[in-house]
């Protein structure tokens, strides 16, 4: 556990670290929360940020659009040799949003994949319910209907090790979410726990995911 940490030399410290791996590095699993930052990846455009404030925007070698990183959301970042783990990154993601839907399941939340769209959204109307998504026909827009985004989910892979990762909304400011296209979609809503009745110290998120994260990615 990290604690809270500025993003910008949390990511030099990932690329560092990420440079330096040796076949026999271990795997880690860092864990914080960072102060107010909105980040892009390699593919965000600059009309998603829908205008400028004091809060810091850093350009980031991950994948994807614009997101942003509070207090109060959990951020994951899986430092893992895929070579090693003995799967490729499509099965990654997967895993690592099968550990995001195992942690709300804890709090009685049901988490949804929705195609075309990674990461991890709920029913803000009705949190528990287990009724699937309806998906849409393949090559069809990412459909979010009555949904929230609670995590989203943005990776690196170089030389078969992966950085960058996850972030979990626990209970946190959302309003600068409303300052950007989250993701890149225009109108998308972004959730936390709190938004949708689930009082979790930060600290007891971080510990669950991680431990689900562990679990998850494990060979």
């Amino acid at each position: 556990m990290l604690g809270r940490v500025d993003y910008r030399p949390t990511l030099q410290d990932m690329q560092a670290f990420t440079a330096s791996r040796q076949a026999h590095t271990p795997d880690e699993l860092w864990i914080c929360e960072h102060p107010p930052t909105f980040t892009e990846g390699i593919s965000s455009r600059s009309e998603h940020l829908l205008r400028a404030t004091d809060i810091p925007v850093v350009r980031t070698d991950r994948g994807g659009q614009v997101t942003y990183h509070g207090p109060g959301q959990v951020v994951a970042y899986p430092l893992l040799d895929l070579k090693r783990a003995g799967y490729f990154v499509k099965e990654y993601v997967f895993r690592i949003e099968e550990a995001l839907i195992r942690s709300l399941g804890i709090w009685g939340v049901t988490g949804h994949r929705v195609r075309g769209a990674p990461g991890i959204y709920v029913r803000p109307h009705d949190p528990g319910a287990h009724a699937r998504l309806t998906p849409g026909p393949a090559g069809a827009a990412p459909d979010f209907s009555g949904l929230g985004k609670i995590a989203a989910l943005g990776i690196k892979v170089s030389r078969h090790c992966t950085y960058h990762g996850v972030a979990l909304n626990v209970c946190m400011d959302l309003k600068p979410f409303d300052l950007i296209n989250p993701c890149g979609y225009a109108g998308l809503r972004t959730v936390d726990l709190s938004t949708i009745g689930s009082t979790i110290a930060w600290e007891d998120a971080a510990q669950i995911l991680a431990a689900r994260l562990q679990s998850a990615l494990s060979p």
